[in-house]
C-alpha cells in the first residue's frame, strides 16, 4: 500500500507544520529542545507513541555504503552487530524491505503482519534522504494515523539535522565500516548533504571510495540566485592525496564565500595550492555556477573528464577546452567556459575513476540513459552499484558522480509533499 501525504508545505526551505488532530508539534519542539542533543530523536518516538498508541517506534538512519538502513537504538538485539555504551546499531537492507522501498519511493509503506502493522516513512529534507521513520502499531492505522507519522518523520529530518551538529552518535551509526584517516579526511571535506532540490533544479551525488582514498570531492552552495557545482580529484592517493583535496576544496570555498567570480575562485585556489604543494601535486575539478536568474551556466574546466549530457533521449559528452589541473601553474588565468542549459538537461560530473581501466565495461552513456526516469538522488547509487558489480567490488580510484537536472523556467517556488520530490 502506498500512500503519499499533503500535511506538510515546504517551499525554499520555508517549511509549514500543519496541526495534527492527534500530535502537538509545538510541544513536540519544546520538549527537543529540552532535550540532550542524544536523546532528541528518542523525544520525537516518544511524543509520537503517546500520539498514535504506538507498540514501537524506531529511526533508521541511511548507511554511508547506501546499501542498507542502519536502525539506532539502547537495547542489544541478536540482530545487533554493533554496539558503542550504550549504543546499539542493527543493519536492514534496503532491497525488498519495507524500509528500503520508503526510502526509495519517498512514500509511506505499509506491512501488514500477524502481530503487527508497520509504517514507514521517509526521513527527509530538501531531497536529502536522511532515513526512514519505522512505527509499529496493534492495528491497521486510519488516515490520519498515517498523517501523523508521515508529519513527524519530516519533523524528524530538521530534528537530526539540528542536532546531529553536536554528537557523533549519527556520524557513528552510518559508518557500518571504519574509515581510515584519509577516509574521515576525505568525508569531511563533502557537504553536509548529498543531494539538494530547488524549484529550477534537482542534483545529488556520489563518492564511492577506493580501498585507498584516492582524494576526490563534490561541493555544492545554493545562494538566492545562484547555484555553485564542483568537483575535484586529487592525484595520488591515502592521506597526501586527501591533504591536497583539503588545501584546494578550502581555497575554492574561500574565495566563493568572499563573493569572488568563477575566474577569480579558480586562479586563487590554483595559485594557493601551487604554493603549498611545490613539489608538483596537482588536482583536476570543475567549477560550475548557474545563474538562476538568467538560467544560464557557466564552468571552468582544469585538466578533468567531460561531464555526460542526456538531452531528448540522446547522451553526449560535452565538449569543453581543458586547462591545467590546479596547482601546477601559479597565476594562471582560466577561462570561463558556457556550460548549455536546456529545460530537461540531466548532467553527470564524473571523476576519472569512473573511467579506469577495470571499470571500462561500464556504459556510463546506457547507464544515464536507462536511469533517466529515477530521481537523481537513486541515478547516482544505482551508476555506483553497476560500477562496482563491474569491477568485482575492486575499485582502482575513487569513483565519483554528480547528476544535475535542469527544470529550467522562472525562479520559482518548490512545494514538496514529503521533504523529496518522487
Amino acid at each position: 500500500m502506498r500512500l503519499h501525504r499533503r500535511e506538510l508545505a515546504s517551499v525554499d526551505g520555508e517549511v509549514t507544520l500543519r496541526r495534527s488532530a492527534r500530535l502537538d508539534f509545538g510541544q513536540l519542539i519544546a520538549a527537543v529542545e529540552n532535550a540532550p542533543p542524544v536523546a532528541a530523536v528518542d523525544v520525537v518516538g516518544a511524543q509520537l507513541s503517546q500520539a498514535v498508541a504506538a507498540k514501537r517506534v524506531s529511526f533508521l538512519i541511511a548507511d554511508f555504503s547506501g546499501q542498507a538502513l542502519i536502525r539506532l537504538g539502547h537495547a542489544a538485539h541478536p540482530t545487533t552487530v554493533r554496539t558503542q555504551g550504550r549504543e546499539t546499531a542493527e543493519r536492514v537492507d534496503l532491497t525488498g524491505s519495507p524500509q528500503g522501498r520508503a526510502l526509495a519511493t519517498q512514500a509511506v509503506q505499509i506491512e501488514d503482519g500477524t502481530s503487527h502493522t508497520r509504517v514507514c516513512a521517509p526521513v527527509t529534507n530538501r531531497g536529502e534522504a536522511i532515513g526512514v521513520l519505522e512505527v509499529c502499531l496493534l492495528g491497521a492505522p486510519d488516515e490520519q494515523t498515517v498523517a501523523d507519522i508521515a508529519l513527524a518523520a519530516h519533523a524528524l529530518a530538521y530534528v537530526v539535522i539540528a542536532n546531529r551538529r553536536f554528537t557523533d552518535l549519527f556520524v557513528w551509526g552510518q559508518r557500518s565500516v571504519p574509515l581510515s584517516l584519509a577516509a574521515e579526511i576525505q568525508h569531511r571535506l563533502l557537504p553536509g548533504a548529498y543531494t539538494c532540490e530547488g524549484g529550477q533544479f534537482t542534483l545529488a551525488a556520489w563518492l564511492e571510495p577506493a580501498g585507498n582514498v584516492g582524494g576526490d570531492t563534490f561541493d555544492f552552495a545554493l545562494e538566492r540566485d545562484t547555484l555553485h557545482l564542483s568537483m575535484t580529484d586529487a592525484m595520488g592517493h591515502e592521506v597526501d592525496a586527501a591533504v591536497l583535496a583539503t588545501v584546494l576544496v578550502g581555497g575554492l570555498r574561500n574565495a566563493r564565500r568572499a563573493g569572488l567570480g568563477l575566474t577569480e575562485q579558480a586562479s586563487r585556489a590554483n595559485t594557493q595550492l601551487a604554493t603549498f604543494s611545490d613539489h608538483g601535486g596537482f588536482v583536476t575539478g570543475q567549477l560550475a555556477r548557474v545563474d538562476l536568474g538568467s538560467q544560464t551556466a557557466t564552468i571552468v574546466n582544469a585538466g578533468h573528464p567531460p561531464p555526460f549530457r542526456l538531452r531528448d533521449g540522446r547522451v553526449e559528452r560535452l565538449r569543453l577546452a581543458a586547462d591545467p589541473p590546479f596547482g601546477i601553474l601559479a597565476g594562471y588565468d582560466y577561462q570561463v567556459q558556457t556550460l548549455p542549459l536546456q529545460a530537461g538537461d540531466r548532467i553527470l560530473f564524473v571523476t576519472d575513476g569512473m573511467l579506469e581501466r577495470n571499470a571500462e565495461t561500464v556504459d556510463i552513456a546506457a547507464v544515464l540513459e536507462a536511469t533517466r526516469a529515477m530521481h537523481p538522488r537513486e541515478a547516482v547509487r544505482q551508476l555506483s552499484e553497476t560500477l562496482l558489480q563491474a569491477t568485482g567490488g575492486t575499485l582502482g580510484d575513487d569513483a565519483t558522480t554528480l547528476c544535475f537536472d535542469w527544470h529550467g523556467g522562472a525562479s520559482q517556488q518548490r512545494t514538496t509533499s514529503s521533504g523529496a520530490d518522487s
